[in-house]
């Protein structure tokens, strides 16, 4: 991997990802049957580790960066929909709202719960024409994207003028002790709930990966670097508990 390719990655080079996967053909490959595999006790598993307060902090970030009744929404790495629904709750009926995925399993659990328009495809390459929404959000998942400048570029494209990016994610917190916590936290609370759920071997399996993913994340300075690179006007970043991290920026 060249230091280009290390800067646009959302994983920064780490022997923790030389055990899943040792290309980019193979990272996609093995998270989308990873995905596809947990989808069906994904909720329960979020629900069980979130402690119940996923819900109500997606739509208050949302809310909070701008999204409103009648915008038109893009929910990139939808997954089974938690920041989907969220979405089209605060767009409502006259709104309209896309959520893309690259798990058909993951959509397939979306579309029980919300109509809306679904896309299998990457944040790298979105098919939807350019100036088309208001409003681009991803929920905890750019940790899991290959190229980030491809995909910011896209945000970018897809969005109107004025629109605006808001990418929820969950970070190494500098503080140790938080550092410990979180760790404990995924590496030892969440296999311990995601037993609790019927498909809690498959759940387990990508909870461990996402606890890796965090581990070698990329640095908050560098990402904001990427969406300042990208195009990007009054990029910032927000962090609430040293953990949560809100992405934001606005399409000139």
């Amino acid at each position: 991997m060249t230091n280009t390719q290390e800067r646009t990655s959302a994983l920064k080079s780490d022997p923790r990802m030389k055990h899943y996967f040792g290309s980019e053909d193979e990272r996609r490959r093995m998270t989308q049957t990873m995905f596809d595999e947990a989808a069906p006790g994904y909720d329960k598993a979020e629900a069980l580790t979130g402690l119940g307060s996923g819900a109500w902090y997606r739509r208050e970030v949302l809310q909070r960066n701008g999204l409103k009744p009648g915008m038109a929404l893009l929910d990139v790495a939808a997954g089974t929909g938690l920041v989907t629904v969220a979405g089209a709750e605060l767009v409502g009926p006259q709104g309209r709202v896309w959520a893309l995925d690259p798990s058909p399993g993951m959509l397939a659990e979306l579309r029980k719960k919300v109509d809306v328009e679904t896309i299998v495809a990457y944040a790298e390459a979105i098919p939807l024409p350019d100036a088309q929404v208001d409003f681009v959000s991803m929920g905890y998942a750019l940790r899991h994207v290959g190229d980030l400048n491809l995909a910011f570029a896209e945000y970018l494209r897809v969005l109107r003028p004025g629109g605006r990016v808001c990418i929820m994610e969950i970070s190494r917190p500098r503080n140790r002790l938080l550092r410990g916590l979180l760790h404990f936290h995924i590496g030892v609370i969440v296999p311990v709930l995601a037993r609790l759920t019927r498909r809690h071997a498959d759940v387990q399996r990508l909870w461990e990966y996402y606890g890796d993913t965090i581990e070698a994340a990329l640095e908050p300075e560098l990402i904001l670097d990427a969406l300042r690179r990208a195009g990007f006007a009054d990029v910032d970043c927000s962090v609430t508990l040293g953990v949560f991290r809100e992405y934001t920026g606005r399409r000139p």
